[in-house]
């Protein structure tokens, strides 16, 4: 079995699948200062609470946007299974060429979203990427990566508020009832929420003036729930979006 390890700047999501089937997922903080063994620890609890064995991995693959926490991650994948792990990165065959003034500079999240997105769902699409950045990414009808745009995220602009304006409290972030907000956590909950919508509405309709052909949105990511049932903006929510990339990235290159 093969467990997807994708590494965000808040959470780390996991995934076991079976050949092509997940048959388990977490998700987890990320803290730039746990060690090797600290993860390893977590892992091992993780797998006890669904009866599982470390022997039944017999591969990982792994995504991270965090330096840091990467060669802890590898440690702890060669500690615990025995394996080191396809690190996704420059020299990884991925099937999708890279049309980017320095492809080096593409986060290896970015490439691997755009991956299961149009294995998925065919091209052109755009990846809307909900977590600690609001990122949109493009992928021609020939399956190429063409760029995209990086925006504050959900969790960015919520702790920026909360710094900077001393008496707001700090809510949890749900759809609110109606967008004119009847009392503080309320308007705070719109302004995000709508906020957030409106953002996305709006750099999609521009992307989708410059790319040929009928082009899909997806949205994935921690936040991505949020646009559940927001059919005009998104076509699809996928949340382990990156994990299924993963998971086809590990397969191109497990004959290699």
């Amino acid at each position: 079995m093969l467990l997807a390890v994708d590494v965000g700047n808040t959470h780390i999501t996991l995934g076991i699948y079976q050949e092509e089937r997940q048959i388990c997922h977490w998700r987890i903080s990320t803290n730039r200062k746990k060690t090797a063994d600290e993860y390893g620890i977590l892992l091992r609890q993780l797998f006890a609470t669904q009866n599982y064995d470390l022997t039944i991995i017999d591969a990982v693959a792994l995504s991270s946007v965090v330096p840091p926490l990467t060669s802890s991650l590898v440690k702890m994948s060669v500690d615990c299974f025995g394996i080191k792990p396809l690190v996704i990165g420059p020299g990884i065959k991925t099937g999708m060429p890279i049309r980017f003034d320095n492809p080096k500079e593409v986060g290896a999240d970015r490439i691997v979203n755009g991956v299961a997105a149009f294995h998925k769902y065919g091209g052109p699409v755009i990846v809307v990427d909900l977590g600690t950045a609001t990122t949109f990414d493009v992928i021609s009808g020939k399956g190429e990566y063409l760029g995209g745009a990086i925006a504050p995220g959900v969790g960015i602009s919520t702790d920026a508020r909360c710094s900077y304006a001393a008496k707001l409290p700090r809510g949890e972030l749900l759809k609110p009832p109606q967008v004119i907000g009847k009392n503080t956590v309320n308007c705070m909950q719109s302004g995000i929420m709508y906020g957030l919508m409106g953002q996305v509405e709006g750099i999609v309709a521009r992307m989708k003036k410059e790319i040929q052909g009928q082009v899909r949105v997806v949205a994935t990511g921690g936040y991505a729930y949020l646009f559940e049932g927001e059919a005009g903006i998104v076509d699809q929510v996928d949340p382990f979006l990156t994990l299924e990339g993963l998971r086809l990235i590990h397969d191109m290159n497990k004959e290699l």
